[in-house]
């Protein structure tokens, strides 16, 4: 049970991650630019984790854990920036299939730092997943003929990005204390968002004409909620595992991209996210399985 409390906090931030897509088209609806959205985003989200830090969680860390939160915390942003890039150029449902293949990137890096190739469960997982982001993404239905290559290409950097937050979040300062892990993460993040988009919004008066809404709801679901969720999880629970299941992002930003942006979804793309959650579901059914026939063979 210990474990499934940890996999359903991985699994929460992967939802909050897949609502980002769907605000940040609605925030071009409303004229805001994605410089200032995801400026928004980390500065609400860096606010929101120093009141936490403040009022929770005083805790000293070391010199060399601070630099390696920080550095981890570089990871966050190219996410962020790239990830509102690719948003930008492409379908809300569409920019995420691409950020999506931090799944299979995050499985490959495992194998790599654990110099071990990854077990039967993960790569049916994984196979299954890949089939139903094809068919999600509507790439099998020649959705793909009008994408932007720019898009595209962030998006995937946004998944590297993103593979590699995951697999670091789980490993480094696993002593800190979760809130002030969060925080010191968050700190290096934004001091990157600020050198590439300088924060003007704080002065030129878009932030109180309204961007004000949409910077609270990103930070809260695309900082706070998500790098509270892994730095809790992804210590307790195998790498892979919790790549596997960041992957419920998928077919929750294709759900909101329909029920707010009302995006036309097909058949095809409903088998797909179908697919997508038997194949988060499929590792652990079969470690669960596993689990009970060593017990019945212990008795």
């Amino acid at each position: 049970m210990g474990k499934l409390k940890y996999s359903l906090l991985v699994l929460l931030g992967g939802f909050s991650y897949g609502l980002l897509s769907t605000v940040i088209k609605l925030g071009f609806v409303d004229g805001f630019s994605i410089q200032e959205l995801i400026g928004g985003q980390y500065l609400f989200g860096w606010f929101g984790l120093l009141f936490i830090v403040l009022f929770f969680s005083r805790h000293q860390v070391s010199k060399k854990q601070l630099f390696t939160l920080l550095a981890v915390g570089t990871t966050m942003s190219m996410t962020g920036i790239c990830y509102g890039f690719a948003v930008e150029k492409l379908s809300a449902s569409i920019a995420v299939v691409f950020l999506f293949q931090f799944t299979w990137i995050g499985v490959l890096i495992e194998a790599i730092a654990n110099k071990a190739f990854p077990g039967h469960d993960k790569i049916l997982s994984i196979i299954i997943l890949f089939i139903g982001t094809l068919l999600a993404g509507g790439l099998l239905e020649g959705l793909a003929k009008n994408f932007s290559i720019s898009g595209m290409l962030f998006g995937l950097l946004a998944a590297v990005s993103f593979a590699f937050y995951i697999f670091a979040s789980g490993r480094v300062a696993t002593n800190v204390p979760t809130y002030t892990k969060s925080f010191f993460m968050t700190t290096g993040a934004s001091v990157i968002i600020c050198i590439v988009f300088p924060p003007t919004f704080l002065t030129n008066g878009v932030l109180q004409a309204g961007l004000w809404k949409y910077g609270l709801f990103l930070g809260l679901f695309g900082v706070i909620i998500p790098i509270v969720c892994f730095s809790i999880g992804m210590p307790k629970i195998d790498t892979g595992i919790g790549t596997i299941l960041g992957a419920f992002e998928l077919p929750t930003a294709i759900v909101a991209s329909i029920t707010f942006l009302n995006e036309a979804v097909s058949a095809l793309q409903w088998a797909g996210i179908v697919l997508i959650l038997i194949g988060i579901i499929t590792p652990h059914y079969l470690s669960l399985r596993k689990d009970g026939q060593k017990r019945r063979h212990v008795a």
